[in-house]
């Protein structure tokens, strides 16, 4: 590893500022990784390189270099946002090969702020699935290879988690960051409604997705939310005494949670009840009927989605999910099974001010032609290992992931936060606790040769 790939994006970023490094130094160290590690990983559908070094000169170049908060960061870019200049293929054959005219609204932030777009990231078609393969190749865990990064955003999980970029965007409809930060070892934040812009795909899944960042640290991911959102999300002087729920059943009935996971929230909550927060065992009072609203939200997102490609260009299991989904797009537009869950929920967010959950029921699934597989397998599978993150996409309530503890094979173990609308920075907070208190690891070690 050189001397800036691997370093924070507040390191680099200060570096920069100070004029210590040149962008072109850090994003040619970024580049060299990503060729090295990437053929392995399969983190990038395109690599920007010409590009991202010319951009990297122009940021070197501005006359307020000294005040942007992300200079010379490099940043990767999941591929279903538009970047200036390059296609968006959201993961399929399907769609045009076409440059966009601008940016997404987050992408011109980031570069408003000093980033460096290094490359755009590999989906799974349409961002439907928790795993990330076809047709432009499959994105592995860095931590273990033989598995899925997760999905959908697990390109980008996995560049950041290889120590490619030190920060990257993703978006969130199902838990399309929390799935993969847990797997890779990361800190991801799915912020509430309307906190960072959204316009991801035909209507943002009903209102259900939102963009945000993933990071190996809580200092990089308030920085690149700062960014993102327009605001100081710097933290509190002194933290607040919270109350708090440690839950570890499935909100999906049949749905088991392997040990690994359930020993995570209890030793997380006994981490915060000894820092003087009150931590008591209680679950939330989850519908039976949640397994079939997710279900067809999640597809009734991928039919509108689907809307206008080929259907003969799009993978099987996409073609079922989106004619599933069909059925389901007029009543789902009302939002009506969204507003019953949030007012089932609400008196329990009442009572406590964050709910602490497994992020996941299990390890990710081995990686691997899930694009060629039955849907049925495909939903089952999803199901199986992320049961914990839909119910939030739903309420459109803030919801963190963030490493704690190791599965048997070494790789992270992560727990989930969630929160009431407007409480990210009480999530931030009760995160920035667990880093401190019990440190993880920054970077994967790459498996393989």
């Amino acid at each position: 590893m050189g001397e800036w790939a691997g370093r924070s994006a507040a390191e680099i970023a200060a570096a920069v500022r100070e004029k210590r490094v040149t962008p072109r130094e850090v994003v040619a160290e970024h580049l060299a990784r990503i060729e090295r590690l990437d053929g392995r990983i399969g983190a990038f559908r395109k690599v920007r390189a010409q590009a991202a070094l010319a951009e990297a000169d122009e940021v070197a170049a501005r006359a307020d270099l000294a005040e942007l908060p992300l200079a010379g960061v490099p940043v990767a870019v999941k591929d279903n946002l538009a970047v200036r200049g390059e296609s968006r293929r959201d993961g399929s054959t399907a769609t045009p090969d076409t440059p966009a005219a601008e940016d997404h609204e987050t992408v011109a932030r980031l570069r408003t702020a000093g980033a460096v777009v290094v490359g755009l990231t590999n989906v799974p078609e349409l961002c439907v699935f928790g795993t990330t393969e076809g047709a432009f190749g499959t994105a592995r865990n860095p931590w273990d290879t033989s598995r899925t990064a997760g999905g959908s955003s697990g390109g980008s999980a996995a560049a950041v988690a290889a120590g490619m970029v030190p920060v990257a965007l993703g978006n969130d409809g199902m838990g399309s960051l929390r799935i993969p930060a847990a797997n890779c070892g990361l800190v991801t934040l799915k912020p509430g409604h309307g906190v960072v812009p959204a316009g991801i795909g035909n209507g943002d899944w009903f209102g259900m997705a939102e963009n945000g960042p993933l990071a190996t640290s809580l200092e990089d991911l308030r920085l690149m939310l700062g960014v993102l959102a327009g605001t100081d999300v710097s933290p509190a002087q002194e933290p607040t005494p919270r109350r708090i729920a440690a839950a570890v059943r499935s909100p999906l009935a049949g749905v088991t949670v392997s040990r690994p996971y359930t020993i995570a929230v209890r030793e997380a909550a006994g981490v915060l009840a000894r820092a003087g927060h009150s931590v008591r065992r209680a679950e939330p009072p989850y519908p039976l009927s949640l397994g079939v609203t997710a279900l067809r939200h999640w597809t009734a997102g991928t039919a509108v989605d689907a809307e206008g490609l080929d259907p003969a260009r799009l993978a099987r299991r996409t073609r079922v999910h989106a004619t599933v989904g069909w059925r389901f797009v007029r009543s789902v537009s009302t939002g009506d099974g969204r507003e019953r869950l949030r007012a089932r929920l609400t008196p329990f967010f009442t009572e406590y001010d964050v709910l602490l959950t497994p992020a996941l029921a299990r390890r990710s699934p081995a990686a691997g032609p899930w694009h060629e597989r039955g849907w049925l397998r495909n939903v089952l599978a999803n199901t199986a290992y992320s049961p914990f993150t839909p119910p939030w996409n739903l309420t459109g309530w803030p919801a963190m992931a963030i490493p704690f503890g190791t599965l048997p094979s070494g790789a992270p173990c992560a727990v989930q936060l969630v929160g009431r609308p407007g409480t990210e920075a009480v999530l931030l907070e009760l995160a920035e606790e667990l880093e401190r208190l019990r440190p993880w690891r920054r970077t994967a070690p790459v498996a393989g040769p």
